[in-house]
């Protein structure tokens, strides 16, 4: 959806899904770090009005914001000075659960910032661009992990290549082109070893995406994309593995993974985050 501008100069955009569970259980996904490291990125919450939430992005790229309305399970807000960058304006995220029939919750996520101009309305729109593949595996984990321990694996690489070329050297190592969902996989000799159900691939108009989720090398999921930066194609590979075992097999697994991206695309080092949680 385009941004809304409102008379007074705010601007916001809102994207919303349903989600399998009650709102204390959603609330556990969505407002701790245990929770939200589960399926989006490393993070850290303080819970309470005031506190302080960290989202680790990669190196250098911590998002910081303040909670400004704190009130579990249906409603909070947390606040950003720099969210979208050096000079963005102040974002206010708002984040609501309404309970709704059959066992599901509605989730819906709000970001709002004042301009007068329209200089920032296209980053805002990649935001929202970027909440459903989320939402596609916080569903996942609700539904097959919930409450499990996380122990994530965050892998990049760039390429040179325009972007479909990139995606094919990437699956192509992997033995997984022309999957189709709901099939069992198992990657090819020579690649990190996984082993999984099809989840999704990537829609015609944007089809460099693949969600696997995984028996091997643990239970959890993977998630695959390729978008375009700048002049390069950014190669994302994310583990989120799940139990007692799973920060083991992410400190085996990862220079295995690691050296494997950088064989594929030799000219920029892959680069990796990885971050254990327990709930």
């Amino acid at each position: 959806m385009p941004v809304k501008k409102h008379p007074s100069g705010m601007r916001s955009i809102e994207v919303e899904t349903e989600l399998p569970g009650t709102p204390e259980e959603i609330w556990q996904a969505i407002a701790t770090g245990p929770g939200i490291t589960s399926w989006f990125v490393p993070s850290r919450i303080e819970e309470r009005e005031g506190g302080a939430i960290v989202l680790d992005f990669g190196p250098g790229m911590e998002s910081k914001s303040t909670i400004t309305a704190w009130d579990p399970p249906s409603r909070f807000v947390a606040e950003s000075t720099d969210g979208m960058g050096p000079g963005s304006p102040t974002m206010a995220t708002e984040w609501t659960i309404e309970a709704q029939s059959g066992g599901v919750c509605r989730v819906r996520v709000v970001h709002s910032w004042f301009a007068s101009t329209d200089d920032w309305d296209s980053q805002f729109e990649d935001v929202e661009n970027g909440w459903p593949a989320f939402f596609r595996i916080l569903k996942l984990y609700l539904i097959h992990f919930r409450g499990r321990s996380c122990s994530q694996m965050q892998l990049m690489a760039f390429g040179q290549e325009p972007k479909e070329k990139a995606w094919a050297v990437l699956t192509e190592s992997l033995g997984l082109v022309g999957v189709a969902v709901g099939e069992s996989v198992e990657s090819a000799p020579g690649a990190p070893s996984l082993a999984g159900v099809v989840e999704r691939i990537g829609e015609t108009d944007d089809p460099e995406e693949l969600l696997l989720r995984l028996e091997k090398p643990a239970p959890g999921i993977a998630h695959l994309f390729a978008m375009l930066m700048g002049n390069q194609v950014c190669l994302s590979v994310r583990f989120y593995l799940y139990g007692e075992s799973a920060q083991s097999v992410v400190a085996r697994e990862e220079p295995v993974c690691q050296a494997w991206l950088e064989r594929l695309f030799p000219s920029a080092p892959a680069a990796t985050v990885t971050e254990a949680t327990k709930p």
